[in-house]
């Protein structure tokens, strides 16, 4: 009577498996994440917390706001907040943006129907 080895199976075919999830996992993860626009300067805060870059628009050094896409004034973006942020509007200005600029946008948010406006910036020592 001949008995038949059991094969073993390969294992690498698993790891395989699980790379390749990994892979795809991060490729949607990092297609969702909006990106600042190129060339803006953050400001430097020594505290707080990190926020979604979600419901913000950006303000470049020559006080220019940077609007979402399909997006052309306050009132355009307010409609378009999520409504998982409460009506909370951000703004992402730039190191060199003039405060009478980031004063007048935030301003504007609130008269468009922003409950909260919220100014981001880039943690210190973080370069």
């Amino acid at each position: 009577m001949r008995r038949f080895a059991r094969r073993r199976s390969e294992p690498t075919i698993a790891l395989i498996n699980v790379v390749f999830l990994l892979l795809t996992f991060f490729l949607v993860a990092g297609a969702i994440g909006a990106r600042p626009p190129a060339g803006l300067q953050l400001a430097h805060l020594t505290g707080g917390d990190p926020a979604p870059m979600r419901g913000t628009v950006a303000l470049d050094a020559e006080g220019t706001p940077l609007w979402p896409e399909g997006v052309a004034d306050a009132a355009g973006f307010v409609a378009t907040l999520p409504a998982e942020s409460a009506g909370t509007a951000r703004i992402l200005p730039d190191r060199a943006a003039p405060a009478a600029a980031l004063v007048a946008l935030a301003r504007a948010l609130r008269a468009a129907g922003a409950q909260e406006v919220r100014i981001l910036a880039e943690r210190e020592g973080k370069e």
